[in-house]
This record gives C-alpha cells, structure tokens and sequence, in this order.
C-alpha cells in the first residue's frame, strides 16, 4: 500500500512571529495570529487562490496573541476566542474584529493556550472555552454569561504556580458529561470532571505537555494524545480508567527527531510542540517538532480493548502507533497545524522561521 505523502502546495513568508494557525470554519480562507517585532498583536485572513494565498484583512491590536479557536462558536457566526500576552480572553467577530465582543482579563500573565466546544454540537453541553495560563490557572468560560469564569482551577497561593501549557475538551457527549485535560511545563497532566469539579485522574510525564488533544471532543472518551519537551509523544486509551493504574497508554521516545532520506532516526530529542487528529479520520493525527519536521501518524487498536486483573477489576489495552510518513519543512521549529474540516488533507503549518505553509497529504483514504 502506497503511504501517503505531506507536499507543501503554498509558502508564505509574514513580517512577525507565528504562534497559531486556524482555518476559518466552511470556507477556504485561515486565520494567522501572532506577534509584530514592537510586541503588538497581528490577526492576518488569508484566502486561497490556486497557487498562492491572498490577504483578505489585517488587524493590529497592542498585545501580542498566542492561542485561538472557533470551537466555542457556531458555524453562521464563527467568532474567534483569542488569548493574548497580557493575559487577556477575547472574541473576535472577523467580519468587524476591531472592537472585541467579549473582552476579559483571564489570566495573570500570557494565555498559553485555549480551547472551545458546544459551538457546532447538538445536545452535546453549553458553549464553552478553557484557557491556561502562565499564572498556573487553568478557567472555563461560558461566552453567553459575563465575563467571570464559570470554572476555575487555580494553584493555592501559598505554592509555587507552575505554567499551564495545554488544555482542551472532551467527554462532551451529553448535557451533563463534560472533562478537560491539563498540561504543565513541570510534566503534570490532570483530568478533570466539570460535573463533579473534581481532579479525575492526574499523571507526571517526564517533561513539560507542550499539546493534548482527544481524537474527538462530543463522543464518550476514547483517545487521548500528549506530546512534551525532549520528543515524547504518548497516546493513552480513555475507555477503561483502573482505580489504582488509571489509563493504558503507548510512547514514541523519537517522535521529534530528525528522520533521514533512508528512514533512519538520529539527532538530538527535540520538543514535540503540537498534536492534531485528522478530522475524517481519528486514528490519524500530525505532529510537529522542534526540527522543523510534520510526522503523520497512525493508531492501531488492539484485539481487545481491555482485560481484568485478578481483582476482577477492568484495564485497559493500549494499541500501537505507526509512523505514516515524516516531512522537513524548515530549519526552525514547527510548532502549530489545523486541519481544515472540509477538505481531507488540506493542513495550514506556523514555523518559527516566519512562514505559514499549505500542505496536502495524498492517499489519507487508504487508511
């Protein structure tokens, strides 16, 4: 079977730094934010044209952005949640994004990174957005109400806060049901219940969780995968939670080194700075890495999914992952992807070298 292939179909060089990418939901167009060198905000629309992308809107605002999604809006108005180095919680109307409709200040310190849900799922919770912070917190947000969060996890203030790096949703496939997982720089990764307001379950990796995403937010726990500092990449399996071994799980150690023209992997660990599932396709996913390379990825489930020990108690089995194909699409870091929902294949990549890329991967139906 022929693998499938990662091709660079536009590059686009920008005058600032990257630091997230998303496709505007039900059309061609993508969202760029980042960082001018005087260390205002930039929010750049771009349209595809064939060959080459065009500028459809440009917006200036005096802080730097870091995060955002348009997981908490619906897709007539695709808002956009934005977080920013001031530590403020903004949504954007892109139609007239001067002026925010929602404006708060979220965290002390840089928002480092967001998520939504309930913007396109029926019966599947409110509309919502998390954002962790560099103060250690991790808030939810319910847009529709006012600018206070509706949940927040924040250290103790007598301990030394730890930087929040990840977050995202997931068990959304209800009313009631509804978790978020956390990522800190020291390696802690939390589980959290929003019904219950209570720590789930809760794991130290070796290093700092750089990105966490389930293969699907509005379904019943499935998949979970964490990527960190120094090449780690593990997929846990979120169906059956032992009381005292908690998920089952599977690690690449090599996830972000480099990857030779002869399939050899070599060079020095590098940090695996974000995960995204294939829309179409769950048990596909991308990662990029610190060496400037994409690695698509497959997930093969096990015979079973899960056994009992001798206490009659249920484990799960994790599965395998294999390497799909691995792309060097600069000499600086990859660090942020989106797929776009309606085109299967169709990717936007940020690189730290100042360069958003359009790519298409080829044979993804094979899989």
């Amino acid at each position: 079977m022929d693998k499938p292939r990662m091709i660079e179909h536009i590059g686009h060089a920008v005058d600032y730094t990257v630091f997230d990418v998303k496709w505007i939901p039900c059309s061609a167009k993508f969202a760029v934010l980042g960082s001018k060198p005087k260390g205002t905000g930039v929010l750049e629309i771009y349209e595809l044209n064939e060959t080459k992308v065009d500028l459809v809107k440009s917006i200036e605002k005096k802080s730097s952005f870091k995060c955002g999604t348009f997981g908490a809006s619906s897709l007539r108005n695709r808002f956009m949640a934005i977080g920013d180095f001031d530590g403020r919680l903004q949504i954007l109307d892109l139609e007239r994004p001067e002026i925010p409709i929602f404006n708060t200040k979220a965290h002390n310190g840089i928002v480092n990174a967001i998520d939504g849900i309930g913007g396109t799922q029926i019966n599947c919770g409110a509309p919502e957005i998390v954002t962790g912070g560099k103060d250690g917190s991790v808030k939810v947000w319910d847009p529709r109400q006012n600018d206070e969060p509706v949940v927040d996890i924040s250290p103790p203030e007598s301990s030394s806060s730890r930087d929040c790096w990840a977050v995202t949703f997931g068990d959304s496939h209800n009313n009631s049901d509804r978790v978020i997982a956390a990522g800190y720089d020291n390696g802690d990764l939390k589980l959290v219940d929003l019904r219950k307001l209570a720590v789930r379950w809760e794991k130290t990796e070796k290093n700092g969780v750089c990105s966490i995403q389930f293969d699907r937010k509005d379904i019943p726990m499935n998949k979970m995968v964490v990527t960190t500092l120094e090449g780690g990449l593990h997929v846990y399996d979120m169906r059956t939670q032992h009381p005292e071994k908690g998920f089952a799980s599977v690690s690449e150690k090599n996830a972000g080194r480099s990857v030779g023209s002869n399939g050899v992997i070599s060079g020095p660990k590098a940090t695996v700075w974000a995960v995204k599932h294939l829309p179409q396709n769950r048990d596909i996913f991308v990662t990029c890495g610190g060496t400037g390379s994409l690695r698509l990825w497959n997930y093969e489930y096990p015979g079973k999914r899960k056994l009992k020990d001798s206490d009659e108690k249920e484990y799960g089995v994790a599965g395998s992952i294999y390497l799909l194909n691995s792309t060097a699409i600069s000499t600086q870091p990859a660090h942020c992807f989106d797929w776009n929902t309606d085109k299967m294949g169709l990717g936007v990549v940020g690189a730290f070298d100042q360069t958003v890329r359009v790519l298409v991967t080829t044979k993804l139906n094979l899989y």
